[in-house]
């Protein structure tokens, strides 16, 4: 199979062999850099191209990375040797947006945060807010079924998601779903394409649900000595019965990065900062409720008191990512643990960054229990912190891959999973069958067979 083949199936300006462009098409933001390059890169405009393109590589057996902005974390997007990569960023429009039946009708390529903010134009929101909101795709959300700061109350990407139209391996388009907020008609393909990282067809379309916009919101900060006072203080919270709209904990040394890339002055409050977030039209009273519950257990809180204040306190939970890669290149996990287990899993982190020597930092969308132990593989050097130790080197340390096998082999122990947003992609399918169990895992992958029996969707990845 030449690369010429893919550039007759394609009109003129849409495939590239291009070196350049193949090397920056080649991974995603998990920091894994998989060996060979891909052959080529095909941008998809329109449906018919993303079909010309499965029926090129399903007829010559040539593995295909689909692939939208490439913020991935768990290397689904990363492109094996020899692959095509299937670029779905330029099907960006949204089709529909109706008031009436509160859904939108998106193209892959939409960009999140973009989809949020033509809702709130007209009076909805897009419930699903990743961190990566701002430049995260539609597409690549539902590939990971996405989640982020807003979960707890409105749950992940398949929640949102009422129906898919999809390009299956061999070409052939199909429609899943509905645009009902109700529907119980056969089984659910909509939420097992969510969340199935490329490996069963590619989502060309989405239905997905809007929500009326909130009313109002109240954004507090609290301020703890220890992480385990705030991850009690989120139970509390839920013992109580009030759900809250974001919960989003940091710990100390994610504060004492976050306070030197952007200028901040978080820790002098506290060791560990918990955001807090209601909304809605009961949005005051929640956060009184809220507010006493923190104060009894927090050493400072801090109650927003205009939109500005909240958006800075906001900004500060958003910075937290960037201002750890300015230390270095990042392995970023991701587990989820029972609420109640938070602190022991947190607690043990720490532990397991002691026994491996490696610079391990917390963060937590709280409310849910999911945790983002983020490993620090290659400190920047202090006497030359322009250059990291061995920016080049696409290999992880044997260090960090033993320290993030205890991180997964944790979350199992406390009756939790090894992914709990991020999706399993490359880095994690080791622990994927220990945490499903045999029989489930070979059930799976005779599902994914049933839909990619030439085995060219993403190879690899996921299950």
């Amino acid at each position: 199979m030449t690369p010429a083949r893919f550039a007759v199936a394609l009109p003129a300006g849409q495939w590239s062999t291009d070196p350049a462009v193949v090397n920056a098409h080649r991974w995603d933001r998990s920091g894994w850099q998989p060996a060979g390059r891909p052959i080529g890169v095909a941008f998809a405009r329109e449906v018919t191209d993303v079909q010309a393109v499965l029926r090129a590589a399903s007829a010559a057996r040539v593995a295909v990375t689909v692939r939208g902005a490439g913020t991935g974390l768990a290397g689904g997007a990363a492109a094996s040797a020899g692959s095509v990569v299937l670029d779905l960023s330029g099907m960006n429009r949204i089709r529909e947006l109706s008031v009436t039946d509160a859904v939108a009708v998106v193209e892959p390529g939409v960009i999140t945060a973009d989809l949020d903010r033509a809702a709130r134009e007209v009076g909805l929101c897009y419930a699903p807010d990743p961190a990566s909101a701002a430049i995260s795709t539609i597409g690549g959300n539902i590939a990971t079924n996405a989640g982020g700061l807003s979960c707890a109350k409105y749950g992940v990407t398949r929640e949102s998601v009422l129906g898919l139209d999809v390009v299956l391996a061999d070409g052939e388009r199909i429609s899943t779903g509905r645009r009902t907020v109700k529907g119980v008609a056969g089984y659910d393909l909509t939420g097992l394409f969510v969340g199935s990282e490329g490996t069963l067809g590619v989502v060309v379309g989405a239905t997905v649900r809007l929500r009326p916009a909130p009313r109002s919101t109240v954004t507090l900060a609290a301020f703890f000595d220890t992480f385990a006072e705030a991850a009690e203080a989120v139970t509390a919270l839920g013992v109580a019965g009030i759900v809250v709209a974001v919960a989003e904990l940091l710990d100390g040394r994610t504060v004492r990065a976050v306070d030197a890339a952007t200028g901040s002055d978080l820790a002098s409050a506290g060791e560990v900062f918990l955001l807090v977030q209601t909304d809605g039209s009961g949005a005051g009273e929640e956060a009184d409720a809220v507010e006493g519950i923190l104060a009894e257990r927090a050493r400072k809180v801090r109650r927003s008191v205009d939109e500005a204040t909240a958006e800075a306190l906001l900004a500060a939970r958003r910075s937290a990512l960037p201002a750890l890669e300015r230390l270095g290149r990042v392995l970023i996990e991701d587990i989820a643990v029972p609420r109640g287990r938070m602190a022991q899993a947190a607690a043990r982190i720490v532990e397991i960054g002691a026994a491996t020597g490696v610079d391990i930092f917390t963060l937590a969308h709280a409310a849910d229990g999911n945790l983002h132990p983020i490993i620090v593989v290659d400190p920047v050097d202090p006497v030359d912190p322009v250059d990291p130790v061995d920016p080049a080197d696409p290999a992880i340390p044997e260090r960090a891959w033993h320290a993030a096998e205890q991180i997964f082999a944790t979350a199992l122990d406390l009756g939790g999973t090894v992914t709990g947003e991020h999706g399993v992609g490359v880095l994690k399918r080791r622990w994927l069958a220990t945490e499903l169990g045999s029989r489930s895992h070979d059930l799976q992958l005779r599902l994914r067979q049933v839909f990619d029996p030439a085995g060219i969707l993403n190879p690899g990845r996921a299950i």
